[in-house]
């Protein structure tokens, strides 16, 4: 419990001490940092894996099919309340088939719908689906601060050790109450070959601690623009071979991102110990292009049978 809050002591200031790094405005983008700029020092290899998604790819299409976003209430152990997650469903969905699922965290200031309305993760997917680029999936969007009041709180409030720990608490709501919801009401493929986790800023740190620190129910982990409250590289992998034993390990972060040293640091950690993985590094800041570009790159990977 010790080594948690001083992990948590850490990542608080670090989070309190980042600037923003993009030109839009606060309203515009709910995970803007405030505070001092951190230094940006790229290395060789801090460079795209992958071509800047095609113009168009997060924007609506009419014509097309499209999938749904419904709401999904469950009762939280964790905060005693009932809770609300986004459920995307592809299009064509029917409860006849079983289908996997991807755990998809929203960022500090954000809830679920980040995802949804900022990000506009349901375009990219509908459009990944009709140019059959990515398999058909379920998708979760719930809200990770585990909180009473979950609502994203006021500017003076983001960064207090309080709301921070909400992000924490999130885990065991998430797998021991969310995942078996979801599992009980929706046709799903329930082995950790079939599911996966990723997240944004807050949401990305929250899916490498869950994700790598339960190999046994996520095998598919991507975290884009990773915050402060992801664990030490050495705690996050303390076993290189278990580790190993992901189908994808995706990492990303925009070269212009005052966060990218904490994604840089695991990268380089994890090519020490010989830990297959992705590392992707854009152009873009602390912001939606980046988040929906690593979407793009990240869904069109996940499930594939020789992946």
């Amino acid at each position: 419990m010790r080594h948690r809050t001083a992990i948590a002591a850490v990542a608080l200031s670090a989070l309190a001490a980042l600037s923003g790094c993009q030109s839009q405005p606060v309203a515009a983008n709910p995970e803007r940092p405030a505070g001092t700029p951190a230094a940006i020092a790229l290395a060789a290899d801090d460079v795209r894996a992958f071509p800047a998604a095609p113009a168009g790819f997060a924007d609506d299409h009419p014509g097309q099919p499209h999938g749904s976003v419904v709401p999904f209430a469950y009762d939280s152990p964790v905060t005693h309340t009932r809770r609300t997650a986004n459920v995307y469903l592809p299009p064509g969905y029917t409860a006849q088939r079983r289908y996997p699922v991807l755990y998809l965290l929203h960022g500090i200031g954000g809830n679920q719908d980040e995802w949804r309305g900022y990000v506009r993760a349901q375009a990219v997917l509908d459009n990944l689906l009709a140019s059959g680029q990515a398999l058909p999936m379920i998708v979760v969007m719930p809200n990770g601060r585990a909180l009473a009041d979950d609502r994203p709180p006021p500017p003076e409030r983001t960064f207090t050790p309080e709301h921070i720990a909400g992000f924490e608490r999130f885990e065991r709501e998430l797998l021991e109450t969310l995942i078996p919801a979801i599992d009980a009401a929706y046709p799903t493929l329930s082995g950790r070959e079939q599911r996966a986790i990723a997240g944004l800023s807050m949401g990305g740190g929250q899916a490498l601690n869950i994700g790598l620190g339960h190999l046994d129910t996520f095998a598919w982990i991507g975290a884009f623009s990773a915050a402060p409250n992801t664990r030490p590289p050495a705690a996050l992998v303390p076993d290189a071979a278990a580790a190993s034993r992901l189908r994808l390990l995706y990492l990303s972060c925009g070269n212009q991102d005052n966060l990218l040293g904490v994604s840089q640091n695991l990268h380089r950690y994890l090519r020490q110990q010989g830990v297959p993985h992705i590392w992707n590094v854009d152009e873009h800041g602390h912001d939606r292009p980046s988040w929906a570009d690593n979407l793009y790159h990240y869904a069109r990977q996940l499930f594939r049978p020789g992946a």
